[in-house]
């Protein structure tokens, strides 16, 4: 039995689709289970139940400060060496990506897996082509963003999720081996060319005063963590291509600007335009 925790989110359950479209014996695992779902609850150390689980798809559960991501993918990976899991498999973040806000829990979760004595693959994903067109900002004539003309290898959600379930299926074919899983690059001007609208560059400083000051329910982490892929988008350190994911794939990956134009345009307001 494959497991993929984080199931109720949506790299987890479009991951967990994938393992089943495939018809792979999966299930999902969830702090707030359906549909025949384990519960799991990271917190929870002694109540993680893994009896069974043959292969564990371990995605990260960056939602929250360093220690307690650390924490919770060290419990979990303490019940996979407990209740016998054979293979795990880790959703971390693209090597190019060390210099952002949320690395650190990812190395460190990355230390556990290799050092745990559990046969391993690590997935190295890149961001998101839908975090990239919702982080660019309407305005009355146009988007803004603190992108710059920097360009993003940016990845579909979709991809990276089939991407989890082609190595789940088969994990002894990818032991010990390390993927980063990039796209192709895209810019903000990509994105509002293709939208018909101007893009205006703004400063850091104005954009992490606009997360401080204007956007209600951010949580402490989530400023620097958002300016960290502002500047490394700006400043170049996030455009690296690779051919992993299409030799995963067995196929070209997905277009991440069509994907992007879809986010953005998701969260134009009506006024606009």
């Amino acid at each position: 039995m494959i497991l993929v925790t984080g199931a109720s989110g949506n790299l987890g359950s479009a991951t967990l689709a994938a393992l089943r479209a495939r018809g792979a014996a999966a299930t999902g695992g969830s702090r707030t289970p359906k549909d025949g779902m384990r519960r799991l609850d990271f917190d929870d150390r002694s109540a993680i139940d893994l009896a069974g689980v043959s292969t564990l798809v371990l995605v990260s559960t960056g939602y929250a400060e360093d220690d307690q991501v650390i924490g919770r993918q060290a419990a979990v990976l303490d019940a996979a060496v407990r209740d016998g899991v054979r293979h795990v498999v880790y959703t971390s973040l693209i090597g190019a990506g060390d210099h952002l806000g949320f690395a650190l829990a990812h190395r460190a979760t990355e230390r556990f897996v290799r050092a745990c004595g559990l046969p391993w693959t690590i997935l190295r994903n890149g961001l998101y082509a839908e975090l990239f067109g919702g982080l660019l900002m309407w305005t009355d004539d146009g988007m803004e963003s603190a992108f710059g003309d920097g360009a993003l290898a940016a990845v579909t959600r979709a991809d990276l999720a089939e991407a989890a379930a082609v190595v789940a299926a088969d994990p002894a074919r990818h032991g010990g081996r390390t993927y980063d899983l990039t796209g192709t690059p895209i810019t903000a001007a990509h994105v509002a060319d293709r939208l018909g609208v101007p893009h205006r560059t703004i400063g850091l400083g104005e954009y992490r005063r606009r997360l401080l000051d204007e956007t209600p329910g951010m949580l402490p982490f989530q400023p620097p963590m958002l300016v960290s892929i502002a500047t490394g988008i700006r400043h170049g350190f996030l455009d690296g291509t690779g051919p992993d994911l299409a030799d995963i794939l067995g196929r070209p990956a997905s277009d991440p600007l069509d994907t992007a134009v879809a986010a953005s345009a998701a969260t134009r307001p009506q006024a606009v335009g």
